[in-house]
């Protein structure tokens, strides 16, 4: 098993760590480190290298209150714990956000009567003492039930643990996993006998009207039809577009949604993809006739104007281990490949935090559950217990990142990148914000034309980790994410395959010129949801859907309104969410 940082990688990241984190000495970091690599069980604090713990007596003598920092520089999550005298009896955890992480500091002052104390927010600095009395604020808060609920003065939120929603569908294929004999196998077969394209969506081409333009958004995909050539269809996206006629789209073009400046959506089929794309370069499959006639919709985001951020659900993914490798790899006495069972006491929420909630412009489900989120076959079942896809929340690390798997990331000075992740990329381990990895890359860049090409996975079912089915044929709704810099902007780019396999995302999104892709989910509308919020002049929020199945999930008030999924409630799986930046409004 490979070393998860080297002696050198260590020594950078102790190099950027910030000023918060080096008030700890240098042994201290290194035995967190130390903790963070072992091969033993341990909780989900021991798994946090840049924490920062400062603890202080109470009044009483008897008591003690401990601030635990997660990760300094990401200055997000926090736990309050309170101990006993000496520390070594957990007494009560709460799990703390900063709502403000770049803009206001929190930290436990233990010279007076220990409080916390807040400073640099717009309402100056304050002291904090949530943990006092026997109805503390804390407790007042918890009791509240809010996933959410406000203390000190709405400067910090507790994060109360709730019931992450989930359908019908999602409850009985969790139940057949977890308590039905071969109940994996049972799924498996329900996927192959009843998901098998059934969200297929074609349309035949209309008469060429020559509508749209080769130059709004990220720029056309490549077809070898001029504009006025190009085939016009019908389609099912229930996004409010600009220029679209009755539900008309030109394929390959890009339209505007009405009201959120900086995004667009599209319609292809990979049939009529340039067929200089179709042949090359990289290697696919050829496309079979019912994926190539098979309607694939994408929604582009400028990321000069959005901010991305990710959540884990409520149960998932989980941190266990995957069913997936072989018991052999797994470390003897270890509850999952990182140590961890599960992520007590933080609290997984599914849902988009308040502070961010009036920015929030669009949403969608984010990857694998872990219990496919692991190879079965293939070079990677060996390598670091079976390479399970890792995830990061607010600087926490829940799944370490692993070499060799496709990861979305963001860092804390807001660079937004997406790669095949390295060992030396750990170097940026302290600076993560956000990051989720979703199996082999789909396309990668060429380092010699800067151009995507299909990753070298792309047409190996069990070393790809593309599919459960028995036949490792299974063509299947699927939706995945690529990245497209287009003059001086750059594109986060979400790709919706009605039915398709990994060779036609990969030319997919090699016709719309991204230079990285990778996958998603796949199998029903929930696990490809994606939503925008738009917001009418009276501050109504209009609630759109890629595609209009996707309404069904999402519940609705008294009086009918929608709440939106993730944004209105918590939900049991994770996403990914778009927030204008504060800038761009």
């Amino acid at each position: 098993m490979f070393a998860y940082l080297s002696r050198y990688v260590w020594g950078l990241v102790l190099a950027l760590t910030t000023s918060a984190a080096l008030a700890q000495s240098q042994a201290e970091l290194e035995a967190q480190m130390a903790a963070y690599d072992a091969v033993r069980p341990k909780s989900v604090i021991a798994l946090q290298p840049f924490r920062h713990e400062v603890s202080g007596l109470l009044f009483d003598g008897e008591h003690a209150v401990r601030l635990i920092s997660l990760n300094s520089e990401v200055n997000t999550w926090f736990l309050v714990q309170l101990t006993t005298a000496n520390g070594k009896k957990l007494l009560e955890s709460f799990h703390v956000e900063n709502p403000d992480p770049a803009g206001q500091t929190i930290s436990l002052d233990i010279t007076k009567r220990p409080a916390l104390v807040l400073g640099g927010a717009g309402g100056g600095t304050m002291r904090c003492a949530p943990w006092l009395g026997a109805k503390s604020e804390l407790l007042a808060a918890r009791a509240t039930g809010l996933p959410f609920a406000p203390i000190c003065q709405n400067r910090l939120f507790l994060r109360n643990q709730v019931t992450g929603s989930r359908s019908n569908l999602e409850a009985t294929a969790e139940f057949l996993r977890d308590n039905v004999w071969g109940g994996e196998k049972l799924v498996n077969f329900a996927k192959g006998a009843f998901f098998k394209d059934s969200e297929m969506e074609t349309s035949e081409a209309l008469a060429s009207t020559g509508q749209g333009r080769l130059d709004i958004g990220p720029g056309a995909a490549a077809m070898d039809e001029a504009v006025a050539d190009r085939p016009v269809i019908s389609t099912h996206n229930a996004l409010g577009m600009q220029g679209a006629k009755s539900g008309r789209m030109t394929m390959g073009l890009w339209y505007p949604i009405m009201g959120l400046e900086g995004v667009f959506t599209s319609t292809i089929q990979p049939r009529s993809i340039a067929d200089a794309v179709l042949n090359g370069p990289g290697v696919t499959n050829r496309l079979d006739s019912v994926e190539g006639r098979a309607n694939a919709h994408f929604v582009a985001f400028d990321l000069g104007r959005f901010e991305i951020a990710y959540a884990v659900g409520t149960d998932h993914p989980r941190l266990g281990w995957s069913p997936r490798p072989p018991h052999s790899v797994r470390p003897s006495g270890m509850p999952g490949p990182d140590g961890v069972k599960n992520a007590n006491p933080l609290v997984r929420l599914g849902m988009i935090p308040p502070s961010v909630a009036d920015r929030t412009i669009g949403v969608f489900t984010g990857g694998f559950k872990r219990s496919h989120a692991a190879f079965k076959w293939g070079d990677y079942i060996r390598l670091n217990y079976g390479t399970h896809y890792g995830f990061i929340e607010n600087g926490v690390i829940l799944s370490k990142l692993q070499p060799h798997l496709s990861t979305l990331y963001v860092l804390t000075d807001g660079t937004i990148g997406m790669k095949t992740w390295e060992e030396t990329d750990n170097t940026m381990l302290s600076r993560i914000r956000f990051a989720r990895q979703n199996g082999v890359p789909i396309l990668e860049r060429d380092p010699k034309t800067g151009q995507g090409v299909p990753g070298p996975l792309v047409t190996r079912w069990g070393p790809g980790n593309w599919s459960g089915s028995a036949d490792a044929k299974l063509r299947t709704l699927r939706a995945g994410a690529c990245m497209r810099t287009s003059g001086d902007k750059r594109f986060l780019i979400y790709g919706y395959f009605s039915t398709g396999t990994p060779s036609a995302m990969a030319r997919t999104f090699q016709a719309y010129d991204c230079e990285y892709a990778m996958l998603l989910d796949m199998n029903a509308l929930e696990h490809t949801h994606l939503a925008l919020f738009v917001r009418s002049e009276d501050g109504t929020v209009n609630v759109e859907h890629l595609m209009p199945g996707m309404a069904l999930i999402e519940k609705r008030g008294a009086n009918g309104t929608i709440i939106p999924r993730f944004l209105g409630f918590a939900d049991n799986r994770d996403l990914f969410y778009l927030i204008l930046r504060e800038d761009a409004q």
